[in-house]
């Protein structure tokens, strides 16, 4: 596969900094940029979207000026975004960064973003937003229970590998069904796709108390910075799929009077320990990630020079 251009990069390296929320990225992030004099493309799948600041652990104003970013708050929580767009971006901008940058790094703790990038992702066809409506419609008015039903039907091997606590991974195969009256299962190849430069994934992991210890004190300070009147200020989107994520949807609880804000603030920690989790589950059937302790730079950057050599 050659780049968007037609013309492949063979002696270029795009490093791919990864790991669980809280683990320590962005720091480590920063200083590789600096060190390697290239921008972040940021893989979180959240900090795309404008006004999530504080729930999604955004770049602060001086970092954003320290570092040149790609990929932050560049889209309102109405707009549509998918791993599969986020892929093609992401190839357009390495095609035009690797004419004058040997190396480049990306950022991130999205597995699907990371993987459509590293791997590739299925070529589904775009939604259209009448599709994505009525199927948000239906969720709210009938429920997930009667959509999990419908996919059942419609694909039903699908239905019997997915996990159905997922509503959005429920919702989407259903915008495919309607929108091409083939399964979703149908597009789904698994195809390693070729990319025309090399890639370098480096994953950062800490002793799962100290992580946790760390998530806790996040969401403590993302409380006193103010998450719950930035969830406020997000109150009439939370409907939109930007919103449906953890940190926004324990706020919710809390403007709703369904919660009082400690326990809201107890449930965030969990359910956010319980997402790391996942993450690195993911990320540890990957056997091309070389792994760092977040305090062992120096092991990390002998690394990244003798991978920038080579």
């Amino acid at each position: 596969m050659v780049s968007p251009s037609g013309i492949p990069h063979p002696m270029k390296t795009l490093f791919v900094l990864l790991g669980p929320t809280a683990v320590g990225k962005t720091e480590l992030a920063l200083q590789l940029a600096e060190h390697l004099g290239s921008p972040i493309l940021n893989a979180d799948s959240r900090q795309i979207y404008r006004g999530l600041t504080i729930g999604t652990a955004a770049p602060t104003p001086e970092q954003l000026a320290r570092v040149h970013h790609e990929f932050v708050g560049i889209l309102d929580v109405t707009e549509y975004y998918s791993a599969a767009r986020y892929e093609a971006d992401v190839l357009r901008l390495t095609d035009q960064l690797f004419q004058t940058h040997d190396t480049l790094l990306l950022s991130g703790g999205s597995m699907m973003y990371i993987d459509a990038v590293c791997r590739g992702i299925d070529d589904i066809p775009t939604i259209t937003s009448e599709t994505r409506e009525h199927l948000r419609q239906r969720l709210q008015t009938e429920g997930l229970d009667t959509l999990k039903a419908e996919l059942r039907l419609l694909d039903p091997e699908y239905y019997a590998q997915a996990d159905l606590k997922n509503t959005k991974r429920i919702v989407h195969a259903l915008e495919v069904c309607y929108q091409t009256g083939r399964t979703f299962t149908s597009f789904r190849t698994a195809t390693h796709k070729e990319r025309p430069f090399r890639i370098v994934k480096l994953g950062l992991r800490r002793e799962r108390a100290d992580l946790f210890d760390r998530i806790n004190r996040r969401v403590d300070q993302m409380i006193a910075d103010g998450l719950l009147d930035e969830a406020r200020r997000m109150l009439p989107y939370r409907h939109e799929n930007a919103l449906n994520t953890v940190g926004y949807k324990e706020m919710f609880q809390v403007l709703d009077g369904t919660w009082d804000l400690p326990f809201a603030t107890e449930r965030l920690k969990k359910n956010t320990r319980v997402y790391a989790k996942k993450q690195m589950t993911w990320f540890s059937k990957d056997t091309d990630i070389q792994w760092f302790h977040p305090d062992d730079t120096v092991s990390l950057f002998q690394a990244v020079l003798a991978l920038s050599r080579g």
